[in-house]
C-alpha cells in the first residue's frame, strides 16, 4: 500500500517506522520514525551524537538496523549496500568523506558506475564532471588527485559525484560548508529545481538560517530519540529549532567586550607559497594581527586559507616574503620554533592533523609539553602528573568523557574540538591561529568554542580566524580580510557583508569603493 501524505496530497517517498540501531555501550537510534514527501527538501537537525547520521546510514545501506522497517515508494526495502541504495535511486553525501585519496577527482565520481565499462575515454569524463561542477558552482579540477584538494574541495568531489548519479533521493550531509553566498543561492537554486522535477532531498545542516530557508520541513533528533516531527518551517524560529535541538535555550551572539588592540603580533608580509600540487597558492600576501583582537579571514574554499595557515605554523615553506611573530623572523622555521615563540594551531582537519586519533585524550592534550616539568624531562613522562593535567583541562573545557584515557577517536566533533582547544589554548598562546573551528558542530558545541575563542582575545591573544561561516566572522573578528586566488582583496571594518560577498568573488576593494563612489 502506497503512504499518502492527506494534507498535501504528496506520495511518501521514504517512511522510515521504528529504527534502532546500538553501537557498544550507545542506543544511536531509539525507535525512530521519519517520512520523506515526494518533491520537497525535508531538513534532519540534532546535536553531535544525536542519531541523524546513523539514521541516514541505515537508508543510504551503509549500516543495518537492530530493528525497524523502511519502505520506499510503500514497498519494503532492504539495503545490503550503498550500492544497493543508488541502485534504488538513494544516494548520500556524507560528512566524512567516502574517497579515494590517490586517484582522480573524475576517477573517483565514477567509481562503482556500469559506465564505463571496458574502455574509459577519461577525456570525455573529465569534460563532464567539469560541466557539471561549472552548473552547480562546485568548482574543482577534475584531474587532480583527491590527496592534494583541501576539506572543502573534497566535500565538493563528494557533492558532484551523487549528482552525477542523478539520484531521486538526495542525503545531503552539510552540502554548503564549502561555498561563498552567491554559490549557495546557486545550489539551492538547483535544490529548487530538482524537487519541482518530483525528486526529494534530505538536508542536514547545523546551519539554521539555511534550513529555515530551504526546507519545507524539519524532523529533530535528540540523543537518539525525535522530538519533532515533519514541523512545516513556515512559523518556525530558529531560536525554537535551537532549543529542540539543544534542550536549552542558546545565544546566537555572544557578548564581545571592546577592547583596544595592541602591538602588532603577527606581520605576514608579501608572502608566496605552492600547494600541495607546486603550483601558487600564496601570490604577495599581506596581513597582520594584533595584540587582542580577533582577525577574521573570509573566503571561498581552495582559495590559499589552508596554505596560509600552514605557513604561519611550519607547517609549509615559502618561496619568498617574510612571517614575522613579535619581532622575531619565523619564516621557514620548523614548527617547534614556533611553538616556542607562543604559536597555538586550531587546524581545519582535527582527525589527521590536529589529534592522534588512536592516543588517548591525556597523549593528545600533552602533545606540546610533554618535555617539561612537572609532565616530564627529557626522557620520561610522568603518568600520575600527565593524568592530572588532562583531567583538569577536561573539567575547565567541558570534555564530556568518561575518562582521560579514552582514545580521541571514540569523541563526537564537539568533544574533540574541546580536546584541540584545550591544549592550543593551555599553552597560554600570543598567537592563536584557528582555522574552521566550528566546521560540522551543532549549535550548543559552535557557541562553547566561540565562547573560548572571545575569552582568548580578552586574556590578550592576537586571534586569526579562518573560517567560511560568514555569521561566525562577522560576530567575532575586530576586523575582516577577504581572500581570492592566494591574494588579499580588501579589509572590512564594518560587516559590510555585500563587499565581502563581491571580494569572495574576486572583485577588489579598490573598485567596490570606486564604484560606490561613483
Amino acid at each position: 500500500m502506497e503512504h499518502v501524505n492527506i494534507s498535501t496530497q504528496k506520495p511518501t517517498v521514504v517512511s522510515m517506522r521504528g529504527i534502532v540501531k546500538k553501537f557498544p555501550g550507545v542506543l544511536a537510534n531509539d525507535h525512530v520514525d521519519f517520512d520523506l514527501f515526494e518533491g520537497e527538501i525535508h531538513a534532519l537537525l540534532g546535536e553531535n551524537g544525536a542519531g541523524k547520521s546513523t539514521l541516514m546510514n541505515i537508508l543510504a545501506g551503509l549500516y543495518k538496523a537492530e530493528a525497524g522497517l523502511i519502505y520506499l515508494n510503500g514497498n519494503p526495502v532492504n539495503f545490503n549496500s550503498p550500492r544497493d541504495a543508488i541502485k534504488a535511486g538513494i544516494g548520500m553525501v556524507h560528512q566524512h568523506f567516502m574517497l579515494v585519496p590517490s586517484q582522480t577527482v573524475t576517477e573517483n565520481i565514477l567509481l562503482g558506475l556500469e559506465d564505463p565499462r571496458f574502455r574509459l575515454r577519461l577525456r570525455d569524463y573529465e569534460q563532464k564532471v567539469a560541466d557539471l561542477g561549472e552548473r552547480f558552482g562546485l568548482h574543482v579540477d577534475p584531474r587532480a588527485k583527491i590527496w592534494q584538494l583541501s576539506v572543502g574541495e573534497q566535500q565538493r568531489v563528494e557533492i558532484l559525484k551523487m549528482l552525477y548519479r542523478g539520484a531521486q533521493v538526495l542525503i545531503m550531509d552539510e552540502p554548503t560548508a564549502v561555498l561563498a553566498p552567491t554559490e549557495i543561492e546557486g545550489l539551492f537554486k538547483t535544490l529548487r529545481s530538482m524537487v519541482k522535477e518530483g525528486k526529494s532531498i534530505i538536508f542536514i545542516s547545523h546551519k539554521l538560517q539555511e534550513v529555515l530557508e530551504i526546507s519545507d520541513r524539519v524532523t529533530v533528533l535528540r540523543r537518539g530519540k525525535v522530538t519533532a516531527a515533519g514541523i512545516p518551517l513556515l512559523n518556525t524560529t530558529r531560536e525554537e529549532l535551537a532549543r529542540l535541538m539543544v534542550g536549552r535555550e542558546v545565544l546566537f551572539r555572544l557578548e564581545k567586550k571592546p577592547l583596544q588592540a595592541g602591538e602588532v603580533i603577527l606581520s605576514v608580509e608579501n608572502i608566496r607559497a605552492e600547494n600541495d600540487r607546486g603550483l601558487p597558492a600564496l601570490n604577495g600576501l599581506s596581513l597582520n594581527v594584533r595584540r587582542g583582537e580577533v582577525v577574521g579571514l573570509a573566503g571561498v574554499a581552495g582559495n590559499g586559507q589552508r596554505e596560509l595557515a600552514e605557513v604561519i605554523t611550519g607547517l609549509r615553506k615559502v618561496t619568498s616574503g617574510r612571517i614575522v611573530v613579535q619581532g622575531e623572523d619565523l619564516t621557514n622555521q620548523p614548527v617547534k620554533i614556533g611553538i616556542r615563540r607562543g604559536i597555538s594551531h586550531v587546524p581545519e582537519d582535527r582527525t589527521h592533523v590536529g589529534t592522534a586519533p588512536n592516543l588517548s585524550i591525556t597523549d593528545n592534550v600533552i602533545m606540546k609539553n610533554y618535555n617539561r616539568p612537572p609532565i616530564g624531562n627529557r626522557w620520561v613522562v610522568n603518568a600520575i602528573a600527565a593524568s592530572k593535567y588532562a583531567n583538569d583541562l577536561r573539567n575547565s573545557y567541558e570534555i564530556v568523557v568518561p575518562s582521560v584515557a579514552t582514545p580521541v577517536r571514540l569523541l563526537s566533533g564537539g568533544n574533540l574540538q574541546r580536546v584541540i582547544l584545550a591544549r592550543e589554548i593551555s599553552s597560554q598562546p600570543s598567537l592563536l591561529v584557528a582555522v574552521q573551528p566550528t566546521r560540522g558542530l551543532d549549535v550548543g558545541a559552535i557557541e562553547g568554542v566561540q565562547r573560548l575563542l572571545l575569552a582568548q582575545r580578552e586574556a590578550g591573544s592576537a586571534i586569526l580566524l579562518i573560517s567560511e561561516e560568514l555569521e561566525e566572522l562577522l560576530s567575532l573578528s575586530d576586523r575582516i580580510y577577504v581572500i581570492y586566488e592566494g591574494k588579499i582583496m580588501g579589509e572590512v571594518l564594518d560587516g559590510d557583508l555585500e563587499k565581502i560577498g563581491l571580494m569572495m568573488t574576486g572583485t577588489p576593494i579598490e573598485k567596490i569603493e570606486a564604484k560606490g563612489g561613483a
